[in-house]
């Protein structure tokens, strides 16, 4: 660990346990983020590839 983020981390120990939780929560979900964005746009490529099935006849609603 760097000494920079050492320093964040030891300030941010000493803030109350609610800022810390919230802190945390928007940590995690930063890290998340990218993993979301490649689920969704794998999702819209399905959609789009079953829904040209459906128009195209090879499969039935």
């Amino acid at each position: 660990m760097s000494a920079t983020v050492e320093k964040i981390a030891l300030e941010l120990l000493g803030l109350p346990a609610k800022s810390r939780a919230l802190l945390a929560e928007k940590l995690i979900e930063s890290l998340d983020e990218k993993q979301d964005k490649d689920v969704e746009s794998l999702w819209i490529k399905e959609a789009r590839r079953r829904s040209r099935e459906i128009k195209n006849g090879k499969v039935k609603l």
